[in-house]
């Protein structure tokens, strides 16, 4: 190696390194930790947001916010987390100034005899997924965040409070009221 130069992080170093050295302006590990984490925070953003463009604008944002604050991330919480918490704020935010949605009934249906099979499979798959879209979208913005945290990205209890800022408490009373929301809006399916 000449002098001047310097080599790629391994991709196998721990977060909380890669994040030390990124934070000293090593950019190919901030790199590194934006592979790692970036399709699970696109999913997150997915599923707060409703929209693949949103969703990759709202990631986007939220790891140029992270190479900025860098420099403050204590290591307190895993580099995960800290990325979940500014995903979620920045999906909040997103979703606090768009327009009201189209109505469902607005969204053309899918063409009959697609990869799901029958025309009434898709049909009725189609409208339960649309029911749980419309049930998600009425939670309050904490049980929804905390719903698809849990229920979708698998995060642990104390992870989710570390994510919203709130204790274990919080979040286990936030669960419990969306998921039993979205009990009563799915029960005509079940």
């Amino acid at each position: 190696m000449t002098e001047g130069t310097s080599a790629a992080p391994p991709c196998d170093l721990p977060d909380r390194l890669l994040a030390v050295r990124a934070a000293d302006g090593d950019e190919d590990s901030f790199a590194v930790l934006v592979r790692r984490h970036s399709r699970s925070l696109l999913a997150l953003a997915y599923c707060m947001l409703g929209s693949a463009q949103d969703a990759e604008d709202a990631v986007q944002d939220a790891f140029v916010g992270a190479w900025r604050r860098l420099p403050e991330f204590h290591h307190s919480a895993e580099f995960r987390t800290w990325m979940y918490r500014i995903t979620v704020n920045r999906c909040l935010t997103l979703r606090a100034r768009r327009p009201p949605p189209l109505p469902l009934d607005a969204v053309p249906e899918p063409a009959a005899g697609g990869a799901w099979g029958s025309p009434e499979l898709t049909a009725e798959q189609t409208a339960a997924t649309a029911a749980l879209a419309r049930a998600l979208g009425r939670l309050e913005a904490g049980q929804r965040v905390c719903w698809i945290l849990r229920e979708v990205r698998g995060l642990p209890y104390k992870e989710i409070a570390e994510v919203t800022h709130t204790n274990e408490q919080t979040v286990r009373g936030r669960l419990f009221r969306a998921r039993r929301s979205l009990q009563e809006a799915m029960a005509p399916w079940h």
